[in-house]
């Protein structure tokens, strides 16, 4: 705030003489002062972000726990010392052999299967303070760990997975705790222990299990796979363990289940999917296994290394720069008492004068600002200086090459081929893309060229041979279904999938900072409030900031789950990907996501709702320092928040695959008036953030009209530059044709649902097999000789039917024999 107020008060004093010596730099950073009082955040730098599957461990860690758990470490503490030193020496856990360690984790195991609730829920304790690394004999953070990971892996041996599995399944059917937190007029942390700390015990061990470890032993890597696969496998209940989950996602948005701790329900959901089926890297490598063994060209680039290695554009102006632009051109069109040969002196000098018109159409724009200010005189009676020119290279960049190689479909050609036979010949071929008699050479050269990137994608094959199997059901061969771990999450999700989504879209938007309390919306701080309201004013501030950072890592968990599952069923079978995105898409999820963009984003990025002393491990290693309101209210010095920047970028990447190539979920973004929204969302300067909103602006473009292109060229010239190019695309100067019909759009809808219906009874109904196609007896002795076991009444009654259908109606044999 400093800079701009000085410039303001140097300028207010300086005689003219004084200030006709001010030269053209000083001028534009006393200009760029004055817009970062007015913005905060014009210049500031490109966030530091590292866009990655998770987090930091302790962060990943930390957010398992609201800081209203607090007090529970040692409680944890106390319930399994009092149970150590009933056993054991007066040695230290961490001072005995691994021996020892494997003996009393046994012995905890057992003591899981006790009938008594109190008791039973101290042993639970004590095995916690064990998953949590035995932290009060620990003197930092990196040895917590240490113990954690061996702890855990010592749990996973002894079983008490598995024995966690089995309670919490008892507790998901306590028809007791469901009914009477039902009856409860407000539900608090205290309705939810035994869930809490089985959860608790099971997000630690997934999430400490799934990190690889250089240094882990060749056993410990082995049960890690073992782990994988089991957690992956229909071993619980004959359905995998994220089935199990959801259903807990599904009971608690129902009103059945009020008291389960959603939060880290979610959590481990995530860790669940993130481990067995695996994360951005295991995906882009799966996808490269794919398109070999399907004989496809390799991809053209590295994409998680292409957007890690792009640079953020300037972020959009404000309204107070877009008034200060026109309070300028107003200046300069009133500059008439200005001696005519110093302004000529001046035009001749500025290199950008031929530009003024296309620079005044740009000055429109309301969505970016990234010119540096002009220099116009600011007194009538100024005389203008020689001004020092800026070189082209500071005020016009040019990239060094497009980031992405374009990419051609077989359609496009298909399309550009017939339209172009249709102009020049007068005739269509259909699907023919080789013919090329009696085209111009021009036309030759594109065909070529669009050849040359001609993109196959693994969907289009997989369409193709499901239309296969459609159209030869007989002669087309039992289809081969690779029973991997997408797959059998997919059998286990499908009977109820599109109840799953809308519950995760409800407690969605229950989370989102967008959204008012209503007496109809789902209860979501079931485990962050505590039994009694706070009392004083510090008390609240901190309960606050713990709301705040429920709801975002509940947006983070549902958003990283979301994205997860529709990246991997897209590879593993388009037509999985299609279903759960048309659920999606029917449960509301584009107006959800656009309404959740609908607020100071930048604010949402940089909050402050974390209190990072109070965090796990840091909270049971060091002393903490006495907590005031002040220094709460300062809240972290940080740059950004990790998870809030996760969390948009997913969701962006969430509505990018929910509306590509799918022309009626496109006019959805223009009808919701998608645009102003996703332009202030390129306010945050991260790349990949940009990168998304980029394309999503870029495929309503068309339907926006040319006033709107022509006022936003820099937000077009940023789309050029960023995002991929499709060679035959007209995004940049098409207008919305007869595609935007909406009855188009609705049969565009339906004929997909046709084939997703088609393609899941094909492959998983197999009660309800096509009855022509069943093989038939034709043999007349065999179908003859069958047994048929006929009704009571029939029996009853078989002299009657006999007069009836056969002795009283006449036959014609004739007729028969013919």
């Amino acid at each position: 705030m400093d800079g701009g107020g000085n410039c303001g008060n140097i300028s207010g004093i300086m005689n003219n003489r004084q200030r006709s010596m001010l030269t053209n730099k000083s001028r534009v950073e006393c200009a760029r002062n004055q817009r970062k009082d007015s913005e905060g955040f014009s210049e500031s730098p490109d966030l530091e972000f590292e866009y990655a599957d998770i987090d930091k461990w302790a962060a990943e860690l930390s957010e398992i726990y609201s800081y209203t758990e607090g007090p529970e470490f040692i409680l944890n503490r106390k319930c399994f010392e009092e149970d150590f030193k009933t056993h054991v020496t007066d040695k230290g856990w961490t001072e005995l052999d691994s021996g020892h360690h494997r003996a009393h984790a046994m012995r905890l195991l057992d003591g899981l299967e006790m009938t008594a609730r109190e008791k039973r829920l101290k042993i639970a304790r004590a095995i916690l303070y064990i998953a949590q690394g035995t932290f009060a004999e620990c003197s930092s953070e990196a040895e917590v760990q240490h113990w954690m990971r061996y702890n855990t892996f010592l749990l996973l041996e002894v079983g008490t997975f598995s024995a966690l599995v089995e309670l919490l399944n008892m507790e998901i059917d306590n028809s007791a705790a469901c009914s009477s937190a039902v009856r409860k007029p407000a539900i608090s942390l205290a309705d939810s222990t035994d869930l809490r700390i089985l959860l608790n015990i099971m997000y630690l061990m997934v999430e400490t299990i799934q990190q690889e470890d250089p240094t882990d032993s060749p056993e410990c890597r082995a049960a890690r796979e073992t782990f994988k696969s089991e957690l992956g496998a229909p071993m619980y209940n004959n359905e995998p363990m994220s089935v199990m989950l959801f259903g807990m996602v599904t009971k608690f948005c129902s009103g059945h289940a009020p008291h389960f701790p959603m939060k880290k329900v979610l959590l481990l959901l995530w860790k669940s999917i993130l481990f067995t089926l695996g994360g951005f890297e295991q995906l882009l490598n799966i996808k490269v296994q794919k398109r070999g063994d399907l004989g496809l060209p390799p991809l053209p680039e590295d994409s998680i290394r292409v957007v890690r290695s792009m640079r953020a554009a300037s972020p959009p102006a404000s309204t107070s720069d877009l008034l200060e632009q026109q309070q300028k051109r107003a200046r300069r069109e009133h500059k008439a008492l200005i001696k005519q040969d110093n302004l000529d002196a001046f035009n001749e000098k500025d290199p950008y004068k031929a530009d003024d018109g296309r620079e005044d159409e740009d000055d429109n724009d309301d969505s970016e600002n990234n010119l540096e200010p002009e220099n116009f005189p600011l007194e009538r009676d100024e005389v203008m200086p020689q001004p020092v020119p800026q070189p082209p290279c500071e005020r016009l960049s040019f990239p060094k090459g497009l980031p992405w190689a374009p990419k051609v479909r077989e359609k496009d050609i298909e399309n550009f081929l017939e339209s172009s036979r249709s102009k020049f010949i007068g005739y269509t071929l259909g699907n023919d893309i080789e013919t090329v008699v009696g085209l111009p050479r021009p036309i030759h050269e594109s065909i070529k060229t669009l050849k040359q990137h001609k993109y196959i994608s693994v969907a289009e094959i997989q369409i193709a041979k499901e239309e296969e199997y459609q159209k030869t059901p007989l002669s087309g061969g039992e289809e081969e279904v690779d029973m991997s771990a997408t797959e059998l999450l997919y059998q286990g999700i499908l009977p109820s999938l599109p109840q799953y989504m809308i519950a995760l879209l409800k407690i969605l938007l229950a989370a989102a900072p967008t959204s008012k309390a209503k007496t109809d919306s789902i209860n979501i701080l079931a485990d962050v409030l505590p039994e009694e309201m706070p009392t004083t004013v510090l008390q609240s501030m901190k309960l606050g900031v713990d709301v705040n950072r429920h709801k975002e890592i509940i947006v983070k968990a549902i958003s990283a789950i979301l994205l997860l599952l529709l990246k991997h069923f897209k590879l593993n079978h388009v037509y999985q990907f299609e279903y759960m995105a048309q659920h999606l898409v029917f449960a509301n999820c584009i107006p959800l996501i656009l309404k959740f963009f609908n607020q100071n984003i930048m604010s949402y990025i940089t909050a402050k709702n974390s209190i990072s002393v109070l965090d796990f491990p840091y909270c049971v290693v060091h002393e903490l320092p006495e907590l005031t309101a002040e220094s709460l209210e300062a809240g972290e010095n940080n740059q950004f928040c990790w998870r809030n920047l996760f969390s948009c970028i997913n969701l962006l990447r969430i509505l990018n695959k929910l509306t590509k190539w799918k022309h009626s979920r496109t006019m959805m973004l223009v009808v919701f008036k998608s645009a102003p929204i996703l332009k202030r969302a390129l306010k945050v300067k991260q790349a990949m953030m940009q990168l998304y909103v980029l394309k999503l602006l870029k495929v309503q473009t068309k339907y926006l009209g040319r006033q709107w292109r022509k006022s936003n060229m820099k937000t077009m010239s940023a789309i050029y530059q960023k995002v991929r190019h499709r060679l035959n695309d007209d995004w940049a100067y098409g207008n919305a044709d007869l595609d935007a019909r909406p009855w188009d759009f609705q049969a565009e809808e339906c004929a997909l649902r046709a084939n997703i219906e088609r393609f899941n009874s094909r492959r998983y109904d197999k009660n309800q097999a096509n009855p022509d196609y069943l093989p038939v007896d034709n043999c007349l002795q065999s179908v003859l000789g069958q047994r048929v076991d006929l009704p009571e009444d029939f029996q009853m009654n078989y002299d009657l039917w006999l007069e009836r259908e056969v002795f009283s109606k006449p036959i014609s044999w004739e007729e028969l024999l013919q």
